[in-house]
């Protein structure tokens, strides 16, 4: 059998820590999930659970708004609820999460988004510039 989830989306709040009475790591989190469905975009808000290592990583660098990749597999549970009534939820299990944009900066950035200019070392010693004729190269 198989059951393999694969989801990026946008935490909806930040994840808390928590253990269990055992002593293990848990954290559980929503992502909005982006869809399209002809021209309308739908959002489905999932519901996250992870544990451990993962937990650990997961409450420490991940935040309310970024957007993040989560791979683990789908799990349902029953349970009753404070009345009595049988419930039943659908979950993802996080085994892995993955940053899934690049660190915004903490600073804006001066003048515009081309990357810093930096100085080559200088040609010395066994090497030598290349000419715009790039003929010599061995591959």
């Amino acid at each position: 059998m198989l059951n393999k989830a694969i989801l990026m989306g946008r935490l909806t709040a930040d994840p808390e820590l928590r253990h269990t009475q055992s002593n293990i790591p848990v954290t559980s989190f929503t992502l909005a999930v982006d869809r399209t469905f002809g021209q309308d975009k739908q959002t489905d808000f999932l519901d996250i659970v992870a544990w451990r290592n993962t937990a650990e990583f997961v409450s420490k660098w991940f935040r309310k708004g970024m957007l993040v990749a989560v791979s683990g597999r789908i799990q349902t549970r029953t349970w009753e609820d404070k009345q009595g009534n049988k419930r039943k939820s659908v979950e993802v299990v996080a085994d892995e999460a993955f940053f899934a944009e690049s660190k915004k900066d903490s600073a804006p950035r001066s003048g515009s988004d081309a990357p810093v200019p930096f100085d080559l070392p200088p040609v010395g010693g066994d090497f030598a510039e290349l000419g715009p004729d790039d003929s010599e190269l061995p591959f």
